[in-house]
């Protein structure tokens, strides 16, 4: 059954803020094994500019992940998901995110469309301070094998 057109522009708010914190980039630095000194030692981050250890550019992932896994199992979506693969990741920042952010996060499906026979959905999770500054844009883009077929019958 092809991707539900009407959840276009849906957004899911994550349900309370994410702390950044020294120990939470530590264990994604530990997981990605990337030895950057900036993302651990906090003397490094600062005499790099930072007011504290930074976070890889990648670590956004954990936070849209809550977002997006509530847009997935919504059954009212009708993502097939043992025919998902994962096409692509982007992130757009503004400014690194450093140990001491505190961030809200709220993903919204931005794209569902079919190409090749198969149907491609967009999650874009915007993270921002609690305050309100954007730090990134965390883009997400999957791809559903064959659903496109459901949706052109």
């Amino acid at each position: 059954m092809a991707i539900n057109r009407d959840f276009l522009g849906r957004e899911y708010p994550a349900p309370e803020p994410y702390e950044v914190t020294r120990v939470k980039i530590r264990e994604f630095v530990e997981a990605i094994q990337d030895p950057n000194p900036i993302y651990t030692d906090t003397a490094v981050a600062r005499a790099a500019g930072y007011t504290d250890v930074v976070a890889p550019p990648t670590f956004p992932i954990i936070m849209g992940m809550e977002g997006a896994g509530q847009a997935i199992v919504d059954p009212e979506l009708r993502l097939d998901f043992s025919m998902v693969v994962h096409r692509e990741q982007r992130f757009e920042y503004s400014r690194p995110l450093e140990a001491g952010d505190l961030v809200h996060c709220v993903t919204r499906i931005s794209d569902i469309k079919a190409l090749g026979g198969n149907e491609l959905m967009t999650l874009d999770s915007e993270m921002s301070t609690v305050e309100g500054e954007h730090i990134v844009t965390a883009r997400n883009t999957i791809v559903v094998r064959g659903g496109a077929e459901d949706a052109e019958h």
